[in-house]
């Protein structure tokens, strides 16, 4: 088999091919043949050297993987031979909450940018039948946390988004599968119209709308929106503080604005709004956002499509950060 494997951190070249040996699992363990992967920010921050936890060399990349069991080892009930399969973000959280304990596939275990992988049977969870393989690679990272950040909303609530990645864009699908009314924010007018389509009931440019937060909060009578989906950092903090409703909560997922700039105290305090740090979730949460996929048939946005033989150019694609959905390999 062909496995990827990380070159050192920085490097034009974010993997080397490989050839190795195709696994054989063990107790409590299946081989999936992988059949697709995705791309996300924290790939882009380990390949750089950036990430938080140290990273093994020569380790295999990506957290996102999704396939068909092709064999099982002894004492494995949950999946049989033949059954599709994606990874859970935390191979070892199955309930509860991110803690010290939490293992990260690349940081403790070899991720899915390869063909063949034997992984515990419980990290893993089913596929609905109307997804693709390369569509259910993009779930464990942007959809769970989307997921996740949305704990709580219920319908006539009003969610407020921001851009076009892979969480904004599940956050939206999942707002109005639960009854919200969605504001979406983006920088183009092109990519404005595709938010409209995917149903959100209100989109601003933030390229043309400075103040895009009081927008937000003017579509509410001045209300204020009752869930901000935070995906850009201190830089756009500031923004969903004024579009909070008051006692408002703001799901704080990602820092893709950068990690510099500060926020006034003040506003975070009359705000009253609930500032929550969300880290994906686990894999209990994980099959219950499938279930909800399989009963409202959502279909996640892909953006491209790239073969396994050209992993540097999806790469390239996903680095420049100019995406509508997910970037998503082939196996």
């Amino acid at each position: 088999m062909h496995s990827y494997r990380l070159t050192k951190p920085g490097s034009a070249n974010v993997a080397r091919l490989t050839e190795e040996a195709i696994p054989t699992p063990g107790h409590g363990q299946v081989l999936v043949h992988v059949r697709a992967s995705a791309i996300n920010f924290r790939d882009l921050i380990i390949a750089n050297g950036w990430y938080p936890l140290p990273i093994p060399d020569d380790q295999v990349p990506l957290s996102d993987g999704a396939g068909e069991v092709v064999a099982v080892g002894e004492g494995v009930s949950r999946f049989k031979k033949g059954d599709r399969v994606a990874n859970s973000f935390f191979p070892n959280l199955y309930a509860g909450k991110f803690n010290q304990a939490t293992q990260q596939w690349v940081a403790h275990h070899e991720g899915w940018l390869t063909e063949y992988k034997v992984v515990s049977a419980e990290a893993l969870v089913g596929i609905p039948d109307h997804l693709s393989f390369e569509e259910a690679a993009t779930l464990p990272c942007a959809a769970v946390t989307a997921w996740s950040a949305l704990q709580g909303v219920r319908a006539g609530d009003t969610v407020l988004t921001q851009g076009t990645g892979g969480v904004a864009l599940f956050a939206l699908q999942f707002a109005k599968a639960m009854g919200a009314r969605v504001i979406a924010t983006t920088s183009s007018w092109s990519k404005a119209a595709r938010l409209a389509e995917l149903g959100a009931d209100h989109v601003l440019n933030y390229k043309t709308v400075e103040e895009w937060g009081l927008q937000a909060r003017s579509l509410t009578a001045g209300l204020g929106v009752d869930r901000v989906i935070e995906v850009g950092g201190p830089q756009t903090l500031t923004q969903s503080l004024k579009a909070v409703a008051l006692g408002g909560q703001i799901s704080i997922v990602g820092v893709l604005a950068g990690v510099e700039g500060s926020i006034d105290f003040m506003s975070v305090f009359q705000s009253q709004a609930v500032l929550k740090t969300v880290v994906v979730g686990n894999r209990g949460e994980f099959e219950d956002l499938m279930r909800a996929i399989a009963q409202h048939n959502i279909r996640p946005v892909i953006d491209s499509v790239y073969g396994f033989e050209s992993l540097q150019a999806a790469w390239d694609h996903f680095s420049a950060r100019d995406v509508f959905g997910k970037v998503v390999i082939r196996h």
